[in-house]
């Protein structure tokens, strides 16, 4: 079996990937590990207020520097944040690891996030905004993904169910 990750998720703020990744983890057996949470951990402060502060590039570097450390010395389930996948470098550490990309439409983010202002690429209009994203963004999930699992209108445990078995992993 690959080193690393039994399990990577990615996908779109308000996809899941922090509650369906807590699931799979217990269904699985095995630790669960969130990158934007290692960071907030990290830098003692929210993500919001890293971006506000330090700007983007700032944050992506810390990101970058996350994926990389929890890819590394992570075997179970890892959520990345949206955005982790821009970065080439972290695309080339996902290449052949089990990665699902958690897909939804603009009006499940609307419904789950609200695309309010603690999402600081999402603080003028955001339904707008949340489509640009995902313009850019869509192609590089799908690129890095072994299995996409749409989670408009499903519970959590519908989607971690999907992922097990798009993944064709069993639950302990």
């Amino acid at each position: 079996m690959t080193a690393g990750p039994l399990v990577v998720l990615v996908g779109p703020m308000g996809s899941g990937k922090s509650t369906v990744g807590a699931l799979l983890a217990e269904r699985l057996g095995v630790p669960y590990r969130d990158t934007d949470a290692d960071i907030v951990a990290a830098q003692g402060r929210e993500i919001s207020d890293i971006f506000v502060d330090e700007g983007e590039p700032y944050f992506r570097d810390l990101e970058r520097q996350a994926v990389a450390a929890a890819v590394a010395g992570h075997t179970g389930v890892l959520a990345l944040g949206g955005g982790a996948v821009l970065d080439e470098g972290t695309r080339a550490l996902l290449a052949g690891l089990p990665v699902a990309y958690l897909s939804m439409d603009v009006e499940e983010a609307v419904r789950r996030v609200g695309l309010g202002a603690a999402r600081p690429l999402l603080a003028v209009n955001p339904r707008r905004q949340w489509r640009e994203l995902m313009d850019a963004r869509r192609p590089l999930y799908t690129e890095v993904a072994r299995v996409v699992v749409a989670t408009d209108d499903r519970t959590p445990e519908e989607v971690a169910q999907a992922v097990l078995d798009a993944l064709e992993l069993k639950d302990v």
